[in-house]
C-alpha cells in the first residue's frame, strides 16, 4: 500500500476586519492559540468552540507551533487593535 502525501493549506481564511478565522466557521484564530497557550489541549477546545472541528484544531495549533514568530506578531497586532477600539468605546461612554 501508497500513501500520497498532500500539501495542505491551514484551515485559515480572513474576514473583511483582517481577522483571521477558522475553517468555515466564526471562531478566531487568536481564541485557539490563546486557549492553547493557556493549557487547554484541541479536544477542549473543540468543546468549547462546538463549530470548530477536531482537525481543524489541530491543523491551527500546528501552523502556530511551525510559525510562531508569525502569528505572535499578528496576535500583538490584533491586541492593538482592540486596546485602540477599547479606548474608543470608553471615551464614548465618558462623553455620555
Amino acid at each position: 500500500m501508497s500513501i500520497v502525501l498532500e500539501r495542505e493549506a491551514p484551515p485559515f481564511r480572513e474576514d473583511e476586519t483582517g481577522a483571521i478565522r477558522i475553517g468555515k466557521t466564526r471562531v478566531i484564530l487568536e481564541l485557539v492559540i490563546r486557549a492553547f497557550l493557556d493549557g487547554a489541549s484541541p479536544e477542549t477546545i473543540v468543546k468549547q468552540y462546538f463549530t470548530l472541528s477536531l482537525s481543524d484544531t489541530y491543523s491551527a495549533i500546528t501552523y502556530y507551533l511551525r510559525h510562531q514568530e508569525t502569528i505572535e506578531t499578528y496576535l500583538q497586532q490584533r491586541e492593538q487593535i482592540a486596546t485602540k477600539v477599547q479606548q474608543r468605546f470608553q471615551a464614548l461612554r465618558t462623553a455620555t
